[in-house]
């Protein structure tokens, strides 16, 4: 592989790693597509991205460890674990506009639950993190996002936030959870051969060092800035998932 492409592989990562950083996010949505457009087939993409996310969002988590909530992670690892591996075997299956589709509409309904304590705070006190929502929320986001490549890191932080977690704790949590996600659908991708060793080396050196870089900056922001960063970010995500159901 030639050194362009390894710098523009490592430069691909340390976008992702970054915004992951900062907003708890997976980082499939930048890395799968940009990893795409590089030349790489699909079903490759989806497989870097799920290599690399467990390292990147370790990264993330180690630096936000204070802000962790154990028990709604402990849930979200259980519901979101299925939901991935399902997710993972189901990914090509599926018409990619129809799953462009559902993932707006999740991601619309998600970022609503950032705010549902301001929008509608009577509703929003009805919400209990319990077992059962959060399983269940959990496999669902997961198997959706995991049909895309992804661990439902670009869905967690809204959830959790609906689930009366501060925003610094959601991206916290989110990262946290994303490693047992994402490192179970590893299987489903190594077993089909869709792992391409050289530039998910790349990615995932780039991706570490954004993660940590990201992290910083997340630990330092303001609440409100990385409320409207983190839904500026999800609807930018959607709206690609869509031109990229469209037009590639």
């Amino acid at each position: 592989m030639a050194l362009d492409q390894i710098t523009i592989f490592f430069l691909i990562g340390l976008l992702a790693g970054c915004m992951s950083g900062i907003f708890g996010i997976g980082g499939g949505g930048i890395r799968i597509p940009l990893l795409n457009l590089a030349g790489l087939p699909l079903l490759s993409a989806f497989a870097i991205n799920i290599i690399v996310i467990p390292f990147s969002s370790a990264v993330g988590a180690i630096s936000q460890r204070k802000n962790i909530d154990n028990k709604i992670a402990l849930y979200m690892i259980v519901g979101g674990t299925l939901g991935s591996v399902m997710g993972a075997y189901l990914a090509g299956l599926i018409p990619t506009l129809t799953l462009a589709i559902i993932f707006v509409i999740v991601s619309i309904i998600t970022i609503l639950g950032i705010y549902l304590d301001r929008i509608a705070p009577e509703f929003s006190k009805r919400i209990t993190p319990g077992l059962k929502n959060i399983v269940i929320s959990s496999f669902c986001l997961n198997l959706i996002t995991g049909m895309r490549g992804g661990s439902g890191g670009a869905l967690f932080p809204p959830f959790l936030r609906a689930m009366h977690l501060n925003i610094h704790k959601a991206i916290a949590t989110s990262l946290f959870v994303t490693i047992f996600t994402a490192s179970a659908a590893i299987v489903i991708y190594w077993h089909r051969g869709n792992i391409i060793w050289l530039p998910t080396l790349c990615v995932l050196v780039g991706s570490m060092i954004g993660a940590r870089a990201g992290s910083k900056v997340s630990l330092k922001a303001k609440p409100f800035w990385l409320e409207i960063g983190l839904s500026v970010l999800t609807v930018a995500l959607a709206l690609l998932t869509v031109y990229k159901a469209v037009w590639w």
